[in-house]
């Protein structure tokens, strides 16, 4: 149950193998214990993650097996500390199973899936443990803890009734059932989206047909038919670096429905890869694991666990943003369409038309385009400004390392230190799509901050993404959103560097509030006073003009009725499936998608952000009846950025301080409501949030 930590505990790994030659089984001989990832091969996981179940299984009996009463330290703390050398491999084998994946290791996860799936119940099901789990717990009164130890000792009871400690032997078994069929659905699905995504491609042989798009596009799209084989093409695929300028800049609008349409049907191609099923499966799956736990559907027993606690709350605050999100859209959408008459162009618009006339009436209202920000938004220079940032608001620093193993040849890897000069942890950062990676940007670990022999255990964080790639010899220049992206991503890196627990079951925090750290350093994005250190032309290095800071300033907020709304709708989708209480055998997941949009009067033209068959965040677990948690952090994320606003300096020091100690250091030692009104003394509210998105 901990999470990662070395270990050299063993000696030979189940198909014969030394510790010599499986890099896992002995202590990383590496700069501030990273894993040596130049050394391990896709046949060194799976031997050392059976070893490591076998280890955690002795461990696990030696603690039902102990003779002394039941205690926190013999029970409580044996347990957390438990599985130290299954954590180390399969956090090493999870991010890269994300980021550098391959068929060989895809074929590795689906054979280990139900392994791991059962050893976690043999676990939370083992009812000698869990007996000795509630003996302490019972007698948690007496037992004088600290703050950290109630919580943990509060946690883990928690976690084996939700798991199914309470449930009789044949529903029980039962579950077991349910958790490894759940597991292997979520895992094909992801599978399944990355196949589709990387299966379609769109090649231009004319040139007529680049027309409008960007030089940069262009000229990475020519790289990328020459990698394929196609010298003299162009090619264009639908990792999001590729497809959204396309919509967004192409003139062609046969192209941008071609390009569209193979985006929005991933998933639902009738072939191998098609997720409908795996979806009405999740389902039904997850509804009956709800029942079994006493549950009427799904997103009861999730969020009992969430700062939401219902769905009605959920459904209340994405109503709230929804009516004045849907209001904007259609002002936004009788603009685009008065332009697109204009133009000559006959009929309604469409799907595929709307970021095209989107950016279109955003460059007449505005004087701006993308294009003329994007030469001021080379990626280092962004990564200079999220560093500033971060050492104006708690004086770290981030010194790039050399020489030491890389998750991948792209990435790079920074030392962050405190302003003292104490190591405070190793940050990774991956910044370009490819085939092997999976879409979207995230915040993964290869280390989790704990402690041992009373010692920190500094983390190993990794950021990923899926930014422009550039051409050969070219600079990687960014879009706004783009660098929001990172500075989003860096925000749960802070999380992960600054948190100080000693245990492994209070590092979490509610779903609903893990993005809070990341949403709040967005706000830095766009602040004059950032903008002056990152925002330098790339060729020049003269810094933005202020004419065009303001104007970027100015159109931050428009297009905000699109973007609230595609969110809005998948997070409802999300809500709508795992709310049902049943669920018929006939379940059309297409007719249910429309009629779920249908009741929210949506406009035929936006799609969820993620349609059911490649919505991999709830589908793929992670946020599944959660993806409202991004909204919901943004109240948060809103407000708390207002207490810079109404210390009259962003950079204010005392804001900052009270925001790393009561929001990024502890863990879930605390309720998250508490945790966040220790830092800004009140309950949060939604206007700064609407306000924010020009919604009011």
């Amino acid at each position: 149950m901990g999470l990662t930590l070395l270990t050299g505990a063993c000696n030979t790994s189940p198909d014969g193998k030394t510790d010599a030659a499986n890099p896992f089984l002995t202590e990383y001989a590496t700069p501030f214990g990273v894993p040596p990832f130049d050394r391990i091969a896709i046949g060194d996981y799976k031997p050392a993650i059976l070893l490591g179940m076998d280890e955690e299984k002795q461990e696990i009996q030696a603690i039902v097996d102990e003779t002394a009463e039941p205690d926190f330290p013999n029970t409580i703390v044996a347990l957390d500390r438990s599985g130290r050398l299954l954590s180390k491999v399969y956090t090493v084998f999870s991010g890269q199973n994300s980021a550098n994946t391959s068929d060989e290791m895809q074929a590795v996860s689906k054979e280990l899936s139900p392994l791991m799936s059962a050893h976690r119940d043999d676990i939370s099901l083992n009812p000698k443990l869990f007996a000795r789990v509630k003996t302490v717990y019972d007698r948690r009164d007496a037992l004088n803890l600290t703050k950290e130890e109630a919580k943990l000792l509060e946690e883990t009871y928690k976690r084996f009734v939700r798991g199914g400690a309470n449930l009789s032997a044949d529903k029980q078994a039962r579950l077991r059932e349910l958790n490894s069929e759940t597991a292997m659905l979520q895992l094909t699905f992801g599978q399944n989206m990355l196949k589709e995504t990387n299966a379609f491609r769109l090649i231009i042989d004319n040139r007529d047909d680049l027309s409008g798009l960007p030089d940069n596009l262009i000229a990475t799209a020519a790289e990328d038919a020459r990698n394929a084989g196609q010298e003299g093409k162009w090619l264009f695929t639908l990792q999001n670096p590729s497809i959204m300028p396309f919509l967004q800049f192409s003139d062609r609008r046969e192209l941008r429905e071609k390009i569209f349409n193979g985006y929005i049907s991933r998933g639902n191609n009738n072939n191998d890869a098609d997720n409908k099923e795996i979806v009405k499966k999740l389902i039904r799956a997850r509804l009956e694991k709800a029942n079994l736990m006493g549950y009427d559907s799904y997103a009861a027993f999730t969020l009992e666990d969430r700062m939401a606690k219902n769905a009605d709350h959920v459904y209340k605050l994405l109503r709230e943003v929804w009516e004045p999100a849907l209001a904007k859209t259609k002002e936004e959408l009788a603009d685009m369409q008065a332009l697109m008459k204009q133009e000559g162009v006959e009929g309604e618009l469409q799907g595929w038309d709307w970021r095209y006339y989107n950016e279109k009436v955003m460059k007449a209202r505005f004087e701006i385009d993308e294009t003329a920000v994007r030469p001021y938004m080379q990626l280092e220079k962004v990564r200079e400004g999220l560093f500033y940032v971060a050492n104006k608001l708690y004086g770290i620093t981030f010194t790039e390392i050399k020489n030491i193993p890389l998750p991948h040849e792209d990435a790079v890897a920074f030392e962050c230190k405190e302003a003292d000069g104490t190591h405070l942890g190793v940050l990774y950062m991956d910044y370009f799509p490819r085939a092997s990676k999976r879409g979207g940007a995230w915040c993964g670990g290869y280390r989790q901050q704990t402690y041992e022999d009373g010692k920190r255990v500094a983390p190993i964080v990794t950021i990923v993404c899926n930014f422009t790639k550039p051409a050969a010899g070219q600079p990687a220049l960014l879009s706004v959103d783009e660098a929001e992206t990172m500075f989003h991503e860096f925000g749960h890196a802070l999380h992960s560097l600054f948190k100080d627990v000693h245990y492994y079951g209070v590092s979490g925090v509610p779903r609903d509030f893990v993005e809070l750290p990341s949403q709040v350093m967005e706000h830095w994005v766009l602040e004059p006073e950032v903008l002056k250190i990152y925002a330098r032309h790339y060729l020049t290095g003269e810094a933005m003009p202020a004419e065009l800071a303001r104007k970027l300033d100015l159109s931050s907020k428009f297009g905000q009725g699109f973007i609230t709304s595609e969110y809005v709708q998948a997070s409802i989708l999300d809500m709508d499936y795992h709310v049902l209480t049943q669920i018929p055998e006939a379940l059309d997941i297409l007719r249910f998608e429309t009629e779920s949009m249908n009741r929210l009067h949506a406009l035929p033209q936006i799609p969820p952000r993620y349609r059911s068959t490649y919505f991999n965040h709830t589908m793929g677990g992670g946020y599944t009846a959660g993806y409202y948690s991004y909204m919901w952090s943004e109240v948060l994320d809103a407000d708390a950025f207002e207490a810079y606003k109404e210390a009259g300096d962003i950079f204010d020091q005392a804001t900052a301080k009270r925001f790393r100690e009561y929001v990024l250091t502890p863990g879930g030692i605390d309720d998250a409501m508490v945790m966040y009104m220790n830092f800004r003394g009140k309950e949060p509210d939604t206007t700064p949030l609407l306000k924010n998105r020009g919604l009011k």
